[in-house]
């Protein structure tokens, strides 16, 4: 009987966590370049982050577990007057060497973070193209609070060869010209 709830609560962990599309990732992969700030320069709304402006994500290793990786998510919410902060935690999906992570910020439940282009400069990632499970969920993220004409048009290309509405997406930086 134990061993019976052992795998029926095992299948259910593993049912928890969600990928309905994988896209190309990265590959190879590394992880320190991509630690750090990120700002959200653009996304596809979902409830989570309606109505948030100045958003960033901030990845960390954790300290108690060298396969963790902390996320913190950060918006204003004007309306509101206030900010809002979200703490998850990621592990790699595939190996350490591809761009694609389980994240949960309501633990049991992962999603999946793919990375689907990243620009790359000195040695430092600082242009990402991420898709979440499916292609509903799309963040281009940077360094810095705006991204080059140049950047945005190349990841709205690959977003449109994925089947992507981009007329959809919600620019919290100056969309491209």
């Amino acid at each position: 009987m134990r061993i019976l709830l052992l795998v029926t609560f095992s299948l259910l962990l593993n049912g928890c966590t969600v990928m309905d599309r994988k896209v190309d990732v990265v590959t190879p992969f590394t992880l320190s370049p991509y630690l750090g700030k990120w700002y959200e320069i653009a996304r596809l709304d979902h409830s989570f982050e309606q109505g948030l402006t100045k958003v960033t994500a901030e990845y960390s290793l954790s300290p108690e577990d060298p396969g963790l990786i902390r996320v913190i998510n950060r918006g204003y919410r004007q309306e509101d007057d206030r900010w809002q902060q979200a703490h998850g935690r990621a592990h790699f999906w595939d190996s350490d060497q591809v761009g694609r992570f389980k994240v949960a910020f309501f633990r049991p439940f992962y999603g999946a973070y793919q990375i689907h282009d990243i620009i790359s400069y000195q040695g430092r990632y600082i242009a990402a193209l991420v898709i979440g499970p499916d292609i509903d969920y799309v963040w281009i993220l940077s360094r810095t609070p705006e991204l080059s004409d140049a950047v945005a048009k190349r990841f709205l290309a690959k977003l449109e060869q994925l089947g992507v509405d981009t007329s959809a997406l919600i620019w919290l930086s100056p969309p491209p010209q």
